[in-house]
């Protein structure tokens, strides 16, 4: 194990136990005073009768530290300060640096898990809104697959209900040869633009309308067809869409509102027969308890419409039962906005009371703030329109692809395969970079600075390590002694074995603005040591160390880029 703080955890948590007779959190984190701080004496004062002081003393006296700690002192109302044996630093990052996975571990508990996440409607280009839901939920499939978990994706695509009455006959109107050219290049707007101003300026034409969503519901062949190659059209846009943006949803992972149609009625009757359902104003609904109005009385979950038709809440409760009680799945992760939370919350608990979501099965809301333009509202065109996902993505790679122009180091094709890499990592890196419950503001030039809090800057370290050893002529041996004579070396050594802590409390909490910022203290670290520790230069033992802390920086920058989603170029 190279996780510090789980080691120290563990054995202060085991010595705090004899203390206490019973299992305690021993508190461990990073501190400015010492390596690490514990903090597990303090709230155990009031419980035991003892100072807190006394209580770390007697922990300090029973832990297991020896092989670890140089120093430990106990400081302020009972605070325990550790500092780490260079040794043990020295030590543990050789392992480290001999781990293909760097000291992460797989979960001993893998569980499998379905992320609910991009949803984009048919017949609608995507557009900036589904860049988060996009980008956050390709993150926390990304690290919970690498951490050893059975990952589902699940993209919830708006493919079913009443606006496709409008849009098939819309597309009958135009005809089926002329509309199918429309829509295969690429102008999916403007075809649901044209059909919504013909249902609302023109009553035969809503009428049709609506009969065809009868007909679409009750499996009319002709209109499935139809519906259908809206679909395929739609779904070819949307996956140019991920392959430009890079990430993991794939035509496989579709699995739209149509694929739940069939368990509509089954989820009606099994709610019915739990004694769950109450009519209201000739609809079905559910009233979820702890739930109430302003009025304070009961919100419910319309499951059944009064016309017959299904509410989305008949959708996501299938979802759920289908999740949980097919795929067998113990956790789901829903990343939808943060307007949705009281929608969802109220479907969990109509789940937990049908007896769908118990444990150890639990859902979780992801949720996130907007994307903001420089005017602190919400971002859009000049127009005033929303912006189209593409042309954002080709934006970026537009602006990076000028930076790097000039670099004579690079040749065309490189320069273009470093311009998308650049471009599309400091979208990601900006939206990921950020407290996703927060809102944030979209700023080009701070986006693709090479300095500062950026996914460029951390690109460009990965790319300054390995010019050394292209410069060098050399290739790291992995299996070098460690060696930590200098304040930079043993700084960035601390920062090195951080990297799995912080890899389980994303795959935890899906705070993954704790990961970038930590790559970025990771990066910081590094400069700090390349510039007062020279690498080439030094001799023997010392250029060996010097180069395997650069290879294992490297390799931690590039595995942590790569559970954002974010590519790492060698040169740059």
């Amino acid at each position: 194990m190279t996780d510090l703080e789980s080691l120290l955890n563990d054995r202060l948590a085991a010595a705090f136990a004899a203390v206490a007779g019973e299992a305690v959190d021993p508190v461990v984190r990073r501190s400015q005073h010492a390596d690490f701080q514990a903090d597990g004496a303090l709230p155990l004062a009031r419980r035991l009768g003892r100072a807190p002081r006394e209580i770390a003393a007697d922990a300090l006296g029973r832990a297991d530290l020896a092989d670890l700690v140089a120093t430990a002192e106990i400081s302020g109302p009972g605070f325990i300060n550790l500092k780490l044996r260079d040794d043990a630093l020295a030590g543990l990052l050789a392992a480290m640096s001999r781990d293909e996975r760097l000291g992460v571990p797989t979960t001993a508990a893998p569980e499998t898990v379905v992320i609910d996440y991009s949803a984009p409607n048919v017949a609608k280009e995507m557009h900036a809104g589904h860049l988060r839901t996009t980008v956050i939920g390709d993150a926390a499939a990304r690290t919970l697959d690498w951490l050893g978990h059975d990952v589902r994706r699940a993209n919830h695509v708006g493919d079913w209900g009443t606006p496709f009455g409008m849009l098939i006959e819309h597309l009958l109107d135009l005809g089926e040869t002329d509309a199918a050219h429309d829509l295969s290049i690429g102008d999916l707007n403007a075809f649901y633009q044209s059909a919504r101003m013909k249902f609302d300026a023109d009553p035969a034409f809503a009428e049709r309308s609506r009969q065809r969503v009868v007909a679409l519901q009750s499996g009319d062949p002709a209109t499935l067809r139809l519906w259908r190659l809206l679909v395929d059209e739609s779904e070819k846009h949307c996956l140019a869409v991920y392959t430009k943006l890079g990430v993991t949803l794939t035509a496989e992972h579709f699995c739209g509102e149509s694929y739940y149609n069939d368990m509509l009625a089954p989820v009606v009757d099994a709610l019915d027969g739990l004694g769950l359902l109450r009519e209201s104003d000739g609809a079905l609904c559910v009233f979820p308890q702890g739930f109430t109005g302003r009025d304070g009385e009961p919100m419910p979950i319309i499951v059944r419409k009064r016309d017959g038709g299904y509410g989305y809440g008949a959708t996501d409760l299938a979802a759920i039962r289908h999740r949980t009680q097919d795929l067998k799945a113990t956790r789901l992760l829903y990343v939808v906005g943060s307007p949705q939370h009281q929608h969802l919350e109220m479907v969990f608990q109509t789940a937990r009371e049908a007896g769908w979501l118990s444990e150890p099965a639990r859902a979780v809301h992801v949720g996130f703030g907007q994307v903001l333009g420089a005017d602190g509202k919400k971002l859009a065109s000049r127009a005033g329109d929303a912006v189209m996902l593409m042309d954002l993505l080709d934006e970026a790679v537009a602006r990076a692809a000028a930076i790097v122009e000039n670099n004579p180091d690079l040749d065309a094709d490189t320069r273009a395969e470093v311009a998308r890499m650049v471009g599309i990592g400091a979208i990601k890196y900006v939206d990921l970079s950020s407290d996703r419950i927060k809102d944030y503001s979209f700023n080009w030039d701070r986006m693709l600075s090479f300095s500062g809090d950026t996914g460029a800057y951390l690109q460009y370290t990965y790319a300054r390590i390995n010019s050394i050893f292209r410069r060098g002529g050399v290739v790291p041996d992995r299996a070098a002694a460690v060696l930590l004579d200098s304040p930079a070396e043993r700084a960035l050594a601390m920062e090195l074995l951080g990297f799995a802590a912080v890899v389980a409390d994303a795959g935890a909490t899906m705070q993954f603005h704790r990961l970038a910022g930590y790559l970025q203290g990771l990066a910081g670290a590094y400069t700090a040591f390349y510039d007062s520790c020279p690498v080439l230069k030094a001799d023997g033992p010392v250029r060996a160390s010097r180069l395997l802390l650069c290879d294992l920086t490297a390799r931690v920058v590039a595995q942590g880029l790569d559970l954002l989603g974010i590519e790492a170029p060698e040169r740059m």
